[in-house]
């Protein structure tokens, strides 16, 4: 029998879901992540293409809704994760301004660019079982799952981008008790694939760089000094 549930913890004080897709020649690539943290809400999303400005989108202060924590609505931001059939379906969507960011690390630090509307209409279907998490970056629990997903992300002035059947991820974890870290991902040192950088409240951060794989962490090479 699965040991995994695939909806919220009433009793964990921090509860996180984190959606990845790409497309198979590493071109393109689309996260979507939020983080329960007691009455608080944490939602960050990005949209990464070869040649284009990284679509950046952060609100780390949002109320969490008692009614439907699922749904997230701050200042000029809606968003959600909605749980379709467990373990099988979810919904990915937003409509929000991103940053526009033409040197990715700027999404470490304080991410001024260009607001862009943007919108995300994605359906997650996972193409295997959840698997327990070798490495919960400081969480009690959680799992991972393979997938695929289909939809459409629209930005104001270019025209939709439709995704079919593309390779995708998603993470689940939860925890009594103070906070975790980033997923952790394997890491991948010089490599020149698009990015999305993420600062987070707690101070910590993550550096996603795309392969043909999926979603990976960027490493520094190391000083022979």
């Amino acid at each position: 029998m699965n040991r995994f549930v695939d909806g919220r913890h009433p009793d964990a004080d921090t509860e996180e879901w984190v959606f990845a897709a790409w497309t198979a020649d590493a071109t393109l690539g689309v996260i979507s992540g939020h983080r329960l943290v007691g009455r608080t809400a944490w939602y960050w999303a990005a949209l990464a293409r070869a040649g284009r400005p990284l679509l950046h989108v952060t609100d780390f202060d949002v109320p969490v809704r008692a009614v439907d924590p699922f749904i997230v609505k701050g200042e000029q931001l809606w968003a959600e994760h909605t749980r379709d059939a467990p373990m099988e379906q979810w919904s990915i969507g937003n409509e929000t301004y991103a940053s526009a960011l033409d040197v990715p690390e700027d999404a470490l630090g304080l991410a001024y660019g260009d607001p862009t509307p943007i919108a995300f209409d994605l359906e997650w279907y996972a193409t295997g079982g959840p698997a327990a998490l070798g490495d919960l970056g400081g969480a009690g629990d959680g799992y991972e799952q393979p997938g695929v997903v289909h939809g459409r992300v629209e930005i104001a002035g270019e025209a939709g981008i439709e995704l079919a059947e593309v390779p995708a991820h998603r993470w689940h974890r939860w925890k009594r008790g103070p906070g975790f870290g980033p997923v952790v991902l394997a890491e991948v040192v010089a490599h020149t694939g698009v990015r999305a950088p993420f600062t987070f409240p707690d101070g910590a951060a993550t550096d996603l760089v795309l392969t043909p794989a999926g979603w990976r962490r960027r490493g520094r090479r190391q000083s022979l000094h």
